[in-house]
């Protein structure tokens, strides 16, 4: 597999005794994993063809060729699964896949230098903006049009508009 690739899945606790597993898929489309073909450890040394796929919970419940009992299964939980980049759709203006950001610079809007992407994350409220900044704790930010008004991708940096304050900061609790 080459270096650029996207991870697309993570396989979860298997699901019955028959081999199927858990699937939290990380595309647009859940069901996008079936039109990927095999889907491949980072390292590429094992992938998987999904077979099967159906809507469960927050998840959708896969079975993967070759995988036959819970056994089997249970020694997957917690494999990611990914594909090369250029197997992936183009994106749409303001649409990045998260391992286009992760390594770019973060800078403000004087070009300044405040770190680096290190995540983007998700925990429900919105997607969150992880910089590990050249110095101090690392920032989660909101992911919005405000904090990050742009991302240039051929520069390799994305612009941040640090907020000014953040609800609950008290500045004399250090």
């Amino acid at each position: 597999m080459t270096s650029a690739q996207i991870c697309v899945a993570r396989i979860g606790a298997p699901h019955g005794v028959r081999g199927q597993v858990r699937l939290w898929t990380f595309t647009e489309d859940p069901f996008a994993v079936l039109d990927y073909g095999p889907l491949a450890t980072k390292d590429g040394k094992r992938s998987f063809e999904v077979d099967d796929v159906r809507e469960a919970k927050g998840h959708l419940v896969a079975t993967l060729k070759g995988v036959a009992s819970r056994e089997d299964a249970e020694r997957l939980n917690g494999v990611e699964l990914f594909v090369a980049r250029d197997a992936l759709p183009d994106t749409e203006d303001d649409e990045y896949y998260h391992a286009d950001l992760i390594g770019l610079a973060a800078v403000n809007a004087a070009g300044d230098a405040i770190g680096r992407v290190v995540g983007i994350h998700n925990f429900g409220a919105g997607d969150i903006i992880e910089i590990a900044p050249l110095e101090g704790a690392t920032l989660l930010l909101p992911f919005t049009n405000a904090v990050v008004p742009t991302v240039d991708l051929a520069a390799g940096h994305v612009v941040i508009e640090l907020p000014g304050e953040i609800i609950g900061d008290d500045p004399t609790a250090a």
